[in-house]
């Protein structure tokens, strides 16, 4: 993967898959669908070290896999990228009956037409939802989800950020008040294990400042947030469910075409 960011050619990133793509969490009303997130933070990164680094960014929030594939795949192989983001099925999992083999032989799929386009690629596991009790019920598909990941990334040469294990974002403050997706803070560190991930030394970005201690919480202030959230983010998604409509219904990329950042690249410092 390294060798995308320190041969000849300038970098033409495209990014594919759902709501953590898109940057859902990560609020910036100036941008394309008023959000920011980890991958545009990832691409403000490289334009600040390549003045020809272009990107795309085609995900699109409550995507299943299967859209992913069927919408974005080839949109992404047709813009000529030398490297993608390509992360998705956590739509997928969160519904009953989910069928893992199925979406990982999707996965694999993807991944060789990406590869076989001569496209650098990496991917992300899912999270580890041990201490969060309104997602602990999916941890075991979730943990099958990886380790099918694991195997047939490795075999396509697909680099992983494994989310599973990294045990500092279990810290509720990196989330969004949805408890889903993760805030600004969220999407600042995990812009930063990208950039890890790609092993550049001329790339880089400072994490945000460590958490301080958290306070705790009255029993009443902890039955106040179960019932906001509750009224705010589960009964909408129940809804959704019911009806047969998603919360990207309506929306476009943000970035279909590859672009730059001119003038708005912020560093992680300035957070």
């Amino acid at each position: 993967m390294s060798s995308i960011l320190s041969n000849d050619h300038s970098i033409r990133y495209v990014a594919i898959g759902d709501s953590f793509t898109e940057g859902v969490g990560d609020p910036d009303p100036e941008r394309p669908n008023g959000v920011r997130g980890w991958a545009d933070r990832v691409a403000e990164q490289f334009m600040l070290a390549d003045s020809e680094a272009l990107y795309a960014n085609l995900a699109i929030r409550g995507r299943l896999l299967g859209q992913i594939i069927d919408e974005q795949l080839q949109a992404a192989i047709d813009l000529k990228p030398n490297l993608v983001s390509f992360y998705g099925g956590g739509n997928d999992i969160l519904r009953p009956n989910t069928d893992i083999d199925q979406l990982m032989s999707q996965m694999e799929e993807g991944f060789k037409a990406l590869r076989a386009a001569d496209i650098e690629v990496f991917t992300f596991t899912g999270m580890d939802v041990r201490d969060f009790n309104a997602f602990k019920a999916t941890r075991p598909k979730t943990a099958i989800y990886n380790e099918l990941l694991r195997e047939i990334a490795d075999e396509h040469g697909v680099k992983i950020v494994d989310f599973w294990r990294m045990r500092d974002f279990v810290d509720q403050r990196y989330f969004a008040p949805d408890r889903l997706h993760l805030n600004t803070r969220g999407h600042i560190k995990m812009a930063g294990r990208v950039l890890d991930l790609l092993s550049d030394e001329s790339i880089s970005m400072a994490g945000p400042q460590t958490l301080p201690i958290a306070l705790p919480k009255t029993r009443m202030q902890r039955l106040r947030d179960e019932a906001r959230w509750t009224r705010e983010f589960v009964v909408p998604w129940v809804g959704r469910r019911l009806r047969g409509t998603s919360s990207g219904d309506g929306l476009s990329p943000k970035y279909p075409e590859l672009t730059r950042f001119e003038g708005q690249q912020e560093k992680a410092s300035e957070q």
